[in-house]
């Protein structure tokens, strides 16, 4: 799909990036900062893709696949694993003690970065988010005591957040980090003087270490231990002092069995929050990526018949705002929130809400371009076990989407299940169940981003492949996402002809 403002920059003026995602987001994300940024030298790996861009924060803020957003300091293959935790520890701190030049290079690029912070329109956001400063006058001089028991605390378990603060816990989102706050600071050292920071300069700058491990390092030595032992040399080579609440800067450790990395978050708050939405539903990086697949062109008319809170809708909306967007749900409070948040993305133009059941809704036949929907299966909103609900859902979603147009749909583990019974059901007697391997090549070419095969659900792609037409509706791609504790599955069709044909 197109994405409007497409940056082309020169390799020459490019930075070094990477960008936390949730678990089967990688590709849509791998293929974003290709199409947004124009990054060159990217890597997708589990939880994480790595770029180089000549972008701004202006640019860089725009993603929105991604999670969290660093800046590239270092990564390396992953770290031998002894049973000498002293010699792995020794090579742990290699990683991140620099002559202290090295670190003022870096903070100048970070400060420049965040110094634009400021003519972004979202930074109304982390104004208002922003905690309680402490006092400056408390972090001026430190005995040496102080400075020993705040080096200690430099590092807690991954989710130890302070009031205000937000953290996507490990097994609730796959891939994700916890964050906590940095701010400007206009203590830090500056490069352009050519001079190393006096001793208050060097007391007055805060930093944190954020470490995790997984794999086999992890089974040696823990993130405390890894954190603890990385704050106490950069306090000793830089003389900077360990702040775990309120720090000017956060850097981020991650080892485990695929690479070792060393990080700066660019952004205090993830980039997955979005200020637009007001009350959240589905979470905002699984909609875009929905949106994505959905082929949204300019005067399209898309429609999402169990719109809920709208967030499918606001995130396309957003991306493609020359299409036009309807949105049905039979839950007045549903609708209620989601004219909420259309409210406050300023997108009442953009989008109409109408009360109508997603098995009659009162829309003319192949009207729509596109159809997206998150087919609710959550504690709160599960659909009932009536074996007919989701064919009907499916036959009028057909009915109302236009030949060529597509069908996303957002599925649980057990609705997959059902759907690929139906399908198999459906295809069983028509020409179409006799498909030779060509088409069901085809299919699955058509289930990969950029190329990226990791988007294939094995095992389920290949069912669900096999499983032909649902009617008009020919299967396009299978893609497995995380949702936290639920794993869940986005499918998408096409319209080949008129229903019943």
């Amino acid at each position: 799909p197109h994405w409007p403002g497409l940056v082309k920059m020169s390799s020459a003026e490019a930075g070094r990036f990477f960008c936390t995602a949730g678990r089967g987001l990688e590709p849509f994300l791998a293929r974003e900062v290709r199409a947004r940024l124009g990054a060159t030298e990217v890597d997708c790996v589990s939880g994480k893709v790595f770029f180089r861009a000549a972008a701004g924060p202006g640019e860089l803020r725009k993603l929105r696949s991604g999670e969290r957003l660093f800046l590239l300091l270092k990564k390396h293959s992953p770290l031998p694993v002894s049973g000498n935790k002293g010699k792995m520890l020794h090579e742990i701190k290699s990683l991140v003690i620099e002559e202290p030049k090295y670190w003022l290079d870096i903070i100048s690029v970070w400060r420049k970065l965040r110094g634009h912070e400021g003519k972004t329109d979202d930074v109304s956001q982390e104004n208002t988010l922003a905690l309680k400063r402490k006092s400056e006058e408390e972090t001026n001089i430190a005995s040496k005591r102080q400075k020993t028991e705040q080096v200690r605390a430099i590092v807690s378990e991954e989710c130890q957040v302070e009031a205000g603060e937000r953290c996507v816990a490990p097994e609730r989102m796959s891939g994700q980090e916890c964050w906590i706050e940095n701010k400007t600071s206009s203590e830090f050292p500056s490069k352009g003087s050519g001079e190393n920071p006096s001793a208050n300069e060097k007391l007055s700058f805060s930093f944190r270490v954020s470490c995790r491990c997984s794999g086999a390092i992890a089974k040696i030595l823990t993130s405390q231990e890894i954190g603890r032992a990385v704050g106490i040399a950069l306090v000793k080579q830089c003389g900077w002092r360990a702040d775990l609440r309120d720090p000017d800067l956060e850097i981020f450790v991650h080892l485990n069995d695929i690479h070792s990395v060393v990080g700066i978050p660019l952004f205090r708050l993830p980039l997955a929050n979005r200020e637009y939405i007001k009350t959240a539903g589905l979470r905002s990086t699984v909609a875009w990526a929905m949106a994505s697949l959905a082929e949204i062109s300019a005067g399209a008319l898309v429609l999402d018949p169990m719109c809920g809170l709208g967030t499918i809708l606001l995130e396309a909306a957003k991306e493609w705002p020359e299409a036009c967007y309807w949105g049905a749900d039979i839950s007045d409070s549903q609708l209620e929130g989601a004219d909420g948040n259309i409210r406050t993305a300023g997108l009442m133009d953009k989008i109409e809400l109408l009360k109508a059941s997603v098995k009659a809704l009162p829309l003319p036949s192949e009207s729509f371009d596109s159809v997206i929907s998150d087919i609710p299966f959550g504690k709160k909103f599960k659909i009932t076990n009536d074996a007919q609900l989701l064919p009907d859902i499916l036959q009028e979603m057909e009915r109302v989407l236009r030949v060529g147009g597509t069908i996303v749909l957002l599925l649980s583990q057990d609705l997959r299940k059902r759907m690929d019974s139906l399908t198999k059901c459906a295809g069983s007697g028509s020409p179409e169940a006799t498909a030779d391997g060509d088409s069901e090549a085809a299919a699955a070419k058509a289930l990969s981003v950029d190329g990226n095969s990791s988007s294939l659900v094995l095992g389920v792609g290949e069912s669900f492949l096999s499983s032909r037409h649902f009617g008009s509706l020919v299967p396009d791609g299978v893609y497995a996402v995380s949702l936290g504790k639920t794993d869940a599955f986005i499918h998408k069709y096409r319209k080949v002809c008129a229903a019943g044909n």
